[in-house]
């Protein structure tokens, strides 16, 4: 049967998406199924090319090719009306890149040559821009050595302005060619994009000149523009949801590389908001599951509303692909990481309690008490303990989220059970220093939230990441040979615990990404004080597929002037990232009053279409003030929903949500709402802190801008009620 090679899907028009689907699976079962009419062309510059039959209108463009394999092999180049085909088909060529061997689609009008000569221009041939290429030392035959196409190269050589050499790339006649010009053009080293593309690669020289080529369309590089399509799901999942293909089929080879590339223990993959993280650990769990499909392997992540969103864009990626129904079974099982816990607590509450020679889980965590963890949970639990508690307890250490951190940063991960210990133990990464005296009374509000959970028989969702811990190392022998988790940064010590508990120690066996810019709910953490080693394996992601260039520099500012900090307690900084999309400034606007904002709101959207023609997102800072806008809207002629941690978002309308609900999402536009001065930073909350606690709870502040003003693919608006937030640029 042929094998489809799709080489462009992004023109296809809405309307005739379930007709190429159509086309394409029978082509799939042959190429000779009846009225497909793949005809070559007359007077063509390729013998390959073939047009076929959509309908009485659309024609398909391919190139076919034999493959001893597969006996034909149908590179699909787009649908376009008749004519238009026609002219496609018979002007373009399919080659292999005499440089570098990279599988390419000329046109008949530029020359053809296995070394092409360089046009070399003097340095005086136009003003130096201190930015440009020439200006940087770079020559035409540095580009053209690296196989790019000389003319292209010369356009390029003299370009300063960073949306010119945007906008100039999007004409390269290679996927590659443009992205390596941008790679250049911020930065980074010839050596470093030779090493990035792939272009050290042998070039393919044995077998047929079909075959040649079929090995030219596998090249790392080649991948970003052609994609191998294996069965009739992975077929529809493509053609039928287009905006995602880019992410989901062809991967830059920065990213490819961290799909297939083995490793010798933990990894950690880091990266801006849209530099394909997740698609990344997607197509990772694939690549695992099929090398064997055997495997246990397990995707996760914090929370189960990015969990669920996992699982739709892997039935997207390959419909085909087992999906484990538990934790310890073959196939990919993909879930939050409390969810895994609660999994592993009910199938072995009969471990749970031990004996007095061998204590069990749940003495290792608390020390003597019921095993009961499942009870309902007490209400305002940790400031219940604080008034029981807390007679000896400071003000400034007198509130719950200052308890919340302690707990989960020192006590649990270290396994405390009794004050001695608490007073001697080591309170790493912690701002707020405590005395002795401190300590003690730290620790009798610590018995006093315990004791209340012990009477209710339940445990918090910390304590229940740890107790799993201690079952899965007791007794089981790991349940995953590869875990992969998505958002790690938002982790805690006992869920890091858990997971290094599940798989044990081997090749490929954790794989996190992170971003220390989008942490928003965890705390500073390095993960080698909790056993797990990611020295001398860790890398960086830095072009951005979601977000266009002018979104990205905006979102980008929010972080100026602050230092973040990754999993490992390396600085993270923001610099090299970029983009590969163009589009509009954001906008900025101050409003009047409440009613002001809200009638800007709604003329921006309706400007947008109203939210018929793409997604929109109105992203406030806290659920009153978007719970409120569907109804504010409602009332301006603009229908909105209100989508909360209960409800699912849609592809597609207006829809009003919380900057933290938003986490993980996108929307072709957006308008963070509401951004003022007395909303962001919420300084109420920061205050009640103790000091030592406060800046790096003003930092997840920050975070949280900076997550919910990447989540626009195309436009951003940002509109506040009298002052401007000072975390908003302007």
């Amino acid at each position: 049967m042929p094998q489809v090679v799709l080489g462009e899907i992004n023109n296809i028009d809405g309307s005739v998406q379930r007709k190429v689907f159509a086309f394409l699976q029978k082509l799939m079962q042959s190429h000779e199924s009846a009225g497909l009419h793949i005809e070559p062309m007359v007077n063509s510059v390729d013998p390959r090319a073939r047009t076929g039959r959509i309908d009485s209108f659309w024609r398909a463009v391919l190139f076919e090719i034999t493959d001893p394999d597969r006996d034909r092999l149908f590179v699909f180049v787009g649908a376009y009306a008749h004519d238009k085909a026609i002219e496609i088909a018979r002007t373009r060529r399919l080659t292999i890149n005499p440089r570098n061997g990279i599988a390419e689609i000329s046109y008949a009008s530029e020359p053809v040559v296995a070394e092409p000569a360089p046009t070399v221009h003097s340095a005086a041939a136009a003003p130096l821009h201190p930015r440009t290429l020439r200006s940087r030392g770079f020559s035409d035959v540095d580009l053209t050595d690296l196989g790019m196409d000389a003319v292209f190269v010369a356009g390029a050589m003299d370009l300063g302005d960073e949306d010119d050499i945007l906008a100039y790339a999007q004409t390269a006649p290679a996927t590659w060619q443009g992205e390596a010009l941008v790679d250049l053009a911020t930065g980074t080293a010839l050596s470093d994009v030779q090493e990035r593309y792939a272009l050290h690669l042998a070039r393919p020289s044995e077998g047929t000149e079909d075959e040649r080529l079929i090995a030219a369309l596998k090249h790392p590089a080649a991948r970003m523009q052609f994609a191998f399509v294996e069965d009739n799901d992975e077929l529809r999942a493509a053609v039928e949801a287009a905006d995602f293909a880019a992410w989901r089929v062809f991967l830059h080879p920065e990213q490819r590389v961290w799909v297939e590339k083995g490793q010798t223990g933990p990894f950690r993959l880091t990266g801006g908001a849209g530099t394909g993280k997740t698609v990344v650990l997607l197509h990772r769990a694939r690549f695992l599951a099929r090398r064997d499909p055997t495997a246990r392997i397990v995707l996760t992540t914090f929370n189960r509303t990015l969990a669920d969103s996992l699982v739709e864009q892997m039935k997207l990626l390959d419909p085909t692909l087992t999906l484990a129904g538990d934790v310890g079974q073959p196939g990919v099982f993909i879930a939050s990481v409390d969810s895994i816990a609660a999994r592993i607590l009910h199938r072995h509450k009969t471990d749970l309690e031990g004996s007095s020679a061998h204590p069990g889980p749940v003495a290792r965590v608390f020390g003597p008490r019921t095993s009961g963890l499942f009870g309902r949970r007490v209400d305002d639990a940790w400031k219940r303990a604080i008034v029981v508690g807390g007679v000896d307890l400071p003000p400034e250490l007198s509130v719950p989220s200052f308890f919340e951190t302690e707990y989960s940063l020192v006590v649990l991960p270290n396994r405390i059970v009794d004050r001695d210990e608490y007073l001697r133990v080591r309170r790493a990464g912690r701002g707020v220093s405590l005395n002795r005296a401190r300590r003690n009374a730290v620790w009798d509000v610590v018995e006093s939230y315990r004791s209340a959970a012990a009477a209710a028989g339940c445990a918090d969702f910390e304590e229940k990441a740890a107790l799993a811990a201690e079952v899965v190392t007791a007794v089981t022998e790991g349940l995953a040979d590869h875990v992969i988790v998505d958002e790690a940064q938002d982790l805690t010590p006992s869920r890091f615990q858990l997971l290094r508990a599940l798989a044990p120690l081997g090749p490929d066996d954790l794989f996190f990404a992170e971003d220390a810019h989008q942490r928003i709910y965890g705390q500073k953490i390095v993960l080698k004080q909790l056993g797990i080693n990611i020295v001398g394996r860790s890398r960086r992601l830095t072009l951005n597929y979601r977000t266009t260039q002018q979104n990205l520099h905006y979102a980008l500012s929010v972080l100026t002037g602050d230092d973040f900090v990754g999993l490992e307690g390396d600085s993270e900084d923001s610099e090299g990232y970029r983009s590969a999309r163009t589009g509009p400034k954001p906008s900025t606007v101050q409003a009047a009053n409440l009613s002001d904002l809200y009638d800007k709101v709604a003329q921006q959207v309706l400007a947008w279409g109203g939210g018929e023609t793409a997604s929109i997102g109105l992203l406030a800072p806290a659920n009153k003030e978007a719970s409120a806008l569907p109804r504010a809207l409602g009332e301006r002629g603009v229908t909105a929903t209100f989508v909360d941690n209960t409800s699912k978002s849609s592809s597609g309308g207006v829809q009003a949500m919380t900057m933290y609900r938003a986490k993980g999402m996108e929307f072709a536009n957006v308008i963070l709402v509401g951004v003022s001065a007395n909303a962001m930073p919420r300084d109420y909350m920061i205050a009640q802190l103790p000091e030592g606690d406060r800046g790096d709870a003003l930092q997840r502040e920050r975070s949280l801008v900076y997550v919910a003003a990447t989540r626009a693919r195309d436009q951003l608006a940002v509109m506040w009620v009298g002052e401007r937030s000072a975390l908003v640029p302007s």
